[in-house]
């Protein structure tokens, strides 16, 4: 969780820097044409995560494309947490936790663990339970050997103990430091390594990013436990951070850790503000996520940054901070904000994207076509596919002008397909104007999705989802037919 936010006064944006972060509509290519943030960060050796929510993520197929395409690290926002894979004692539910696992190697993601010991989310049971210290401590150490057991080998790392300190670097009550006392934190990192050796084992908090009393506090009992000989990896910080906050010494911080011979990671990265949100505000934003990960960039042990949550519709933020909110890189129609141009760009690629909902910047031209910038290695054949093919098209969202659609392919074949393209025909001047999970171009009402470079091929029963934003006028209807490398499909 993040801190109380202070008053702070934003100095004025440059117009040089909107004209360079907010580019109109127009011009732009779609967003699913745009080099995917993972594919920058990867090739920076680097993870770029998000933090997902499994009810969006079984539940839109625009938010799963969008999870798989840009991110290749992946935390489970609430699925891995104690009160949720054990309600009550005994009632083990992994169904969540282990969606997302298996999500996560379909899309060649690694996994971060969210979090085996924490004071907030644990269940009713264990908080009014009335156990004496040695029973909780057998019921934290059973806890931690049950899932960090179940996911050896597939979870990357774990986030083993998560905001164990205070503001002023004293130690935070709760259950566990009450009743087991400080050497909770060495137990569980002891734990954890025993049930998955393989994992990379970090501590975690939040207001921790600049040097500090508290930070100061997790690097002494860092430098203590490395020197006990206690298994510990990595340290986490969470940066839920205030527009126009990022500490000037962050980079600094991170690397005094890095010293102590463990990895560092941005692991809950979101940038809140005063809602609603300007052009102005926004391109502050996108230079405090620049920030961000430049600092990363400059420590050679920062494996990478987790942003936390895909979009604003979903973040934690204005549920706590009133007042406060847009502090992803998606807005809540899934358009990418001038942030995750500015991610973009911090890990060496375009500095191109979409314009943000009520920029200003107007609509786009209904002459603008989306272009690739990763068609497929060769074309697709336009052979008939034996066993045919189904596509599911669904309006996720609409609105006056504008709408989201989603769309599935399904290979019902017995033979992988691949390069791959779904085309369809609009019926009422309909527009792409941004689109992922795929590479999207329009001719009129002509309009294909090619596979993007990471999915090129389609397994016999597989499905591929991607989805894109329209905008539409008098009417909206649904496609009449689609084909699959020019095959026609059954609609689902």
């Amino acid at each position: 969780m993040a801190s109380t936010p202070r008053r702070s006064s934003l100095v004025a944006i440059l117009a040089a820097l909107l004209a360079a972060v907010l580019l109109p509509l127009s011009t732009l290519s779609a967003h699913g044409a745009d080099t995917p943030l993972r594919t920058l960060a990867s090739a920076d050796g680097r993870q770029i995560g998000v933090a997902v929510s499994d009810n969006r993520l079984t539940g839109s197929t625009a938010y799963s494309s969008l999870v798989s395409g840009q991110f290749n690290s992946v935390t489970a926002e609430n699925a891995m947490k104690w009160d949720a894979v054990e309600p009550s004692q005994g009632n083990l539910n992994w169904a969540a936790a282990d969606r997302l696992v298996a999500f996560a190697r379909a899309n060649g993601q690694v996994v971060r663990g969210h979090t085996l010991a924490w004071h907030s989310q644990v269940p009713g049971w264990i908080t009014n339970g009335g156990f004496s210290a040695d029973r909780l401590r057998t019921l934290l150490q059973q806890h931690i050997a049950t899932e960090a057991g179940r996911y050896a080998g597939k979870v990357y790392a774990w986030d083993v103990v998560n905001e164990a300190f205070n503001d002023n670097g004293t130690r935070r009550s709760s259950i566990w430091q009450d009743n087991l006392g400080d050497g909770w934190i060495a137990d569980s990192l002891t734990w954890a390594h025993q049930a998955d050796p393989a994992a990379r084992l970090y501590i975690n908090d939040y207001s921790v990013e600049g040097v500090n009393a508290k930070s100061t506090a997790l690097y002494d009992l860092v430098k203590s436990l490395k020197q006990q000989g206690v298994p510990i990896d990595g340290v986490g910080f969470q940066a839920h951070l205030v527009l126009g906050q990022v500490p000037s010494d962050l980079k600094a911080n991170l690397q005094r850790f890095a010293d102590l011979g463990v990895d560092v990671a941005i692991t809950e990265l979101d940038v809140r503000m005063q809602t609603p949100s300007n052009a102005t505000a926004l391109a502050a934003q996108a230079e405090d996520y620049r920030k961000v990960i430049t600092a990363c960039r400059a420590v050679a042990r920062c494996v990478g940054v987790t942003v936390w949550g895909l979009d604003d519709a979903d973040s934690w933020v204005p549920g706590v901070f009133s007042g406060y909110g847009a502090a992803t890189l998606y807005d809540e129609n899934l358009q990418a904000k001038p942030a995750w141009a500015a991610v973009a760009a911090a890990f060496g690629g375009s500095t191109a994207s979409p314009s943000p909902s009520g920029s200003g910047s107007g609509s786009p031209s209904s002459s603008a076509s989306p272009s690739p910038s990763a068609p497929p290695s060769s074309p697709p054949s336009s052979s008939p596919l034996p066993g045919g093919c189904t596509v599911a098209y669904r309006i996720a969202n609409q609105w006056t002008g504008g709408f989201t659609a989603d769309v599935t392919v399904t290979n019902k074949g017995t033979s992988a397909i691949g390069p791959w393209q779904v085309g369809w025909q609009f019926g009422a001047g309909q527009q792409v104007t941004q689109g992922w999970s795929a590479v999207f171009t329009q001719s009129g009402a002509a309009v294909t999705a090619a596979n993007p470079s990471w999915a090129t091929g389609l397994a016999p029963g597989a499905s591929y989802g991607f989805g894109f934003n329209g905008s539409w006028g008098t009417s909206n209807p649904v496609p009449a037919s689609f084909t699959l490398n020019g095959t026609v499909c059954t609609t689902a």
